[in-house]
């Protein structure tokens, strides 16, 4: 029987909002597990050792809005190869797949993608996001006919080991004449299956208030930044009295940044009156991972230019992320939990980010990833 595996990563900046944790230290990993936090951590003749002065080093970063059904859809991206890019461990995919094809989605793409975790949104649409490209946009809601509660709830909980909560998109391009309806429904199956609701609103109808009212504590708002219409933000300044309601009640708020859903305008309002992001999330996919979004990192870079804390930026993508999916064994360094880590290089180096809208601004740092601790290794 073999030793057990035992890394340690040496000298790097540790944050882990989870512990208030933030300063320059050493983690080790032994049997998969997070084992000890602490200075100079003694090394054994079988210990891996990686020097990781100058980088830093955070609980395995967790993308909540993600589109990874890579070639059974569309939209999909490839998980793995983006994990290395963007040394993210946990992509949550936002209602990819639905009812008819989730089996192949778990048995093709998130079996063979571990220890690279995939965690879905079940979309209430039977078929999933079928037709998404450049060339082809069918939005899955537009058709009451292809909703079924009975079959949604079914596949929920027959997956309930993978699925982390349900996915209704409704806008103009997502529900067409179908407008607010399809989320009703997806709030039955919600209900029913006691999952969290991730509601993606594009251009109105419905309204931004048609969504807000309906939302629960624990549901999540995707693209909650998302420029004009349905803006969160009073023209001005300031915020929306619903949004303002719907984060009293405990509603999550989720940037989903992805091809059209991200302003610096309305983040600049927002972060100004106070309303910081629950969740900072890429909404990558087909259309976006080659701008404006990219990936996890690129995002998080775009939120620290525009003033927030590297602690916060980081917070919204491990403890925060981790308890929209009520998965609290992710995104946190505590001894004893998931051993997991994200390693990146903060550079200072001027740096253009650009958003949905097109307009561009310039950081002074860019983040750049440097590896990944998986399953209490280093994976490549």
């Amino acid at each position: 029987m073999s030793a057990p595996h035992d890394l340690i990563l040496r000298g790097a900046r540790v944050i882990d909002p989870s512990q208030n944790l933030d300063r320059v230290t050493d983690v080790r990993f032994t049997s998969g597990r997070v084992a000890a936090i602490g200075d100079q951590l003694p090394a054994g003749p079988g210990t891996e050792v990686r020097d990781l002065r100058g980088r830093v080093v955070t609980p395995g970063l967790i993308d909540l809005h993600t589109h990874v059904y890579w070639g059974g859809t569309s939209i999909g991206v490839d998980a793995v190869a983006l994990a290395r890019t963007s040394a993210t461990a946990t992509f949550v995919d936002a209602g990819t797949s639905g009812p008819g094809n989730f089996p192949g989605f778990r048995k093709h793409v998130i079996e063979p993608a571990l220890p690279v975790r995939i965690l879905p949104l079940l979309n209430l649409s039977f078929a999933g996001i079928f037709a998404f490209s450049g060339t082809v946009m069918v939005g899955e809601c537009e058709d009451l006919r292809l909703l079924d509660l009975k079959e949604c709830a079914r596949v929920a909980r027959e997956n309930a080991d993978l699925v982390v909560g349900i996915k209704v998109r409704v806008g103009r391009g997502a529900s067409g004449a179908s407008g607010i309806a399809p989320m009703d429904m997806a709030l039955e199956v919600a209900e029913a299956t006691g999952l969290p609701l991730m509601a993606h609103l594009d251009h109105p109808p419905p309204s931004r208030m048609d969504v807000m009212s309906r939302l629960r504590r624990g549901d999540i708002l995707t693209h909650c930044f998302r420029p004009f219409p349905n803006a969160p933000a009073l023209p001005g300044g300031g915020v929306r009295p619903e949004v303002l309601a719907a984060r009293e009640r405990g509603v999550v708020f989720d940037i989903g940044h992805g091809a059209g859903s991200c302003g610096f305008d309305t983040t600049r309002a927002m972060l100004a009156a106070g309303f910081l992001p629950d969740v900072i999330s890429s909404d990558v996919h087909i259309l976006s991972i080659n701008g404006p979004a990219f990936d996890l990192l690129q995002t998080l870079g775009k939120f620290h230019a525009l003033g927030m804390t590297l602690p916060q930026v980081v917070a919204c993508a491990t403890t925060n992320a981790a308890r929209a999916i009520r998965r609290p064994d992710l995104g946190t360094l505590q001894v004893g939990a998931v051993g997991e880590a994200s390693i990146f290089e903060v550079r200072e180096e001027p740096t253009a980010y650009t958003d949905v809208v097109g307009e561009t601004i310039t950081g002074s740092h860019r983040f750049v990833a440097q590896g990944l601790v998986l399953d209490g290794r280093w994976w490549t």
